[in-house]
């Protein structure tokens, strides 16, 4: 059984993981773990001029289940909410256009070699 420290341990490398990986393709870091009553955003980026709120989600394997599977409505719902609450926030983001991606990270238990998929614009309805 996971720990909720291990788990954190874990949800820490996958956004770190995850953020390498959108810098790496022109993404610049606005926000990290930002929250506020509806929710939590994993990373807030800019990719190019398109505000960019990233769920990562990462997985061990898949005994678990992938890591992409793992985004319910409910949650999809939270995330475009959370999304509304922070550009409401942000005045100098309320003409942006923005979009929910969702960033899977597996790490292989036996080798320790990371899978990172990334889907744009994964969250439009909830």
């Amino acid at each position: 059984m996971t720990t909720r420290k291990q788990r954190t341990v874990l949800g820490d490398a996958g956004e770190s993981h995850a953020l390498r990986s959108l810098e790496a393709h022109g993404h610049r870091l606005v926000a990290r773990n930002w929250q506020c009553q509806v929710g939590e955003l994993d990373l807030v980026t800019l990719d190019g001029e398109i505000l960019v709120f990233t769920e990562v989600k990462t997985r061990r394997g898949e005994r678990a289940g992938r890591a992409d599977d793992a985004i319910s409505a409910a949650k999809g719902r939270r995330l475009l909410a959370t999304g509304e609450w922070f550009v409401a926030e942000h005045p100098e983001h309320q003409e942006r256009i923005w979009r929910v991606d969702l960033v899977a990270i597996a790490i292989d238990e036996t080798t320790g070699r990371v899978t990172i998929r990334h889907f744009e614009n994964a969250i439009v309805t909830g």
